[in-house]
């Protein structure tokens, strides 16, 4: 089904190309090979990171500082990246960010080599802020460069396509990697698949620098916001489990430092939007330091295991996507968006009932679906709900919100694993996920 699902948008993509011209089909072919590598490294070295720490004997704290640290470090530098990048060409800074930013998964190989399991945890978990502070311009700079690189009416295919290679490689990437580290032993088989993990990486950022000579002069001033939302294929941006969803203003808004921070956009219905995403995407990232260690410590599964569960995570997603916009036709962005919130509950929560992996298996594919709904409703959502005046602080508030989000739930929910325990915590989490899918649903 994923295979026929890939096949059909490589023939509607054929069958625009003859249209297109020529240099834009170039630039489209080195965006697809750009997010093509870069699924390798999604579904090898990110993916298993955090199961490989666990397996090291990470705390629910160290497991969280994965996830809580890049947020951080996006609170810190977002804005002061914005001003950085304002003054530059847009294309050879993203592509010195990617440099800079993938170089260290190089490093990534040669640790569980040269340190004891302490050292390696805590090395992971630095490693993955230092590359964060480049790859925050890394994520911002591309966004700048696609709506520069990209016009207004091939975007959607052009995103659509990403997002679709992007999860079709993952699963092969995962199912790939799980095979490998169930035949080989601990230290050599992350060693193979954080190798796997940075030839994407340097074979992604080729791509980048093929595309150097992309300026921002291109983005048209009536387009810069409304076109910022849609590729959630960006480098930077996929974290454990896919669920991890970035809504970027743009460069130009980001520009505008703290006026866009004003307490005026948040009075009314926008307000009590931005506080129940809010609630969800600190719900989202409540029980992710907890997955690994309930995976390996309470379940035992192998690798090849938990990589055939991620495997059918992002294959579903893939598959749902494919009937996103039915839905949202149907349903409505808001709707559609509160659904998959409530959906995603029961991922924690069957999670703290998984008996065995078929369980797990069912579990993933239900997870899968749930967040192709939102990840398909929610950026077009909050486009429609944020004030048309304001819409670039609007999405700043939001940025924000979701980042703080990230780093707040990430930290209290390995602090919680350690106070009540592991199951509990994954129904907390479920719990929360559940009430802000309701609270979507009241919100208008």
């Amino acid at each position: 089904m994923i295979l026929n699902a890939m096949w059909a948008s490589v023939l509607r993509t054929r069958h625009d190309d003859r249209a297109m011209p020529a240099d834009l089909r170039a630039i489209f072919v080195r965006l697809y090979w750009d997010i093509a590598w870069f699924g390798i490294v999604a579904g090898s070295s990110q993916a298993f990171l955090g199961v490989y720490v666990a397996r090291l004997g990470a705390t629910p704290l160290q497991l969280g500082l994965l996830s809580a640290g890049p947020a951080l470090v996006g609170l810190a530098f977002t804005l002061p990246v914005g001003h950085w990048l304002a003054a530059r060409p847009v294309g050879r800074a993203v592509f010195w960010s990617a440099v800079w930013s993938r170089i260290h998964f190089l490093w990534w190989v040669f640790l569980p080599v040269l340190m004891d399991s302490q050292a390696q945890i805590w090395s992971y978990v630095a490693l993955v802020l230092v590359m964060t502070v480049p790859g925050t311009l890394l994520a911002v700079g591309f966004n700048a460069l696609y709506a520069a690189a990209v016009p207004l009416e091939w975007r959607a295919q052009v995103a659509g396509t990403r997002n679709a290679l992007l999860a079709l490689v993952y699963v092969v990437t995962s199912l790939v990697s799980g095979l490998i580290l169930n035949h080989m032993p601990l230290t050599l088989g992350y060693q193979i698949i954080f190798a796997m993990g940075f030839v994407g990486a340097v074979m992604s950022t080729y791509q980048l620098w093929c595309l150097r000579h992309v300026t921002t002069a291109a983005i048209r001033e009536p387009e810069k916001i409304r076109s910022s939302i849609g590729d959630l294929a960006r480098p930077g941006d996929v974290r454990m489990m896919g669920l991890t969803l970035r809504t970027n203003v743009g460069l130009r808004a980001f520009t505008r430092g703290a006026h866009l921070l004003r307490l005026g956009v948040l009075r009314g219905s926008y307000g009590r939007i931005v506080a129940a995403l809010f609630v969800f995407h600190f719900a989202q990232y409540l029980p992710l330091p907890v997955f690994p260690l309930f995976w390996v410590g309470h379940l035992h599964f192998s690798d090849w295991e938990i990589g055939l569960g991620t495997a059918a995570f992002h294959g579903m997603v893939l598959v749902g996507s494919l009937y996103m916009a039915r839905l949202a036709h149907a349903w409505g962005n808001r709707k559609l968006t509160a659904l998959g919130a409530l959906l995603l509950s029961s991922y924690p929560l069957l999670t703290a009932f998984t008996p065995n992996l078929t369980v797990y298996i069912i579990t993933s594919l239900l997870g899968g679906g749930a967040w192709a709904m939102v990840a398909g409703a929610l950026g077009n959502y909050m486009l429609e709900r944020a004030p048309e005046a304001d819409r670039p602080a609007a999405l700043a508030w939001y940025n924000l919100a979701l980042n703080a989000a990230i780093l707040s739930g990430s930290l209290l929910g390995s602090a919680l694993a350690g106070w009540i325990g592991l199951v509990p915590a994954l129904l907390v989490g479920a719990l929360l996920r559940g009430l802000s899918g309701l609270a979507i649903w009241r919100w208008r």
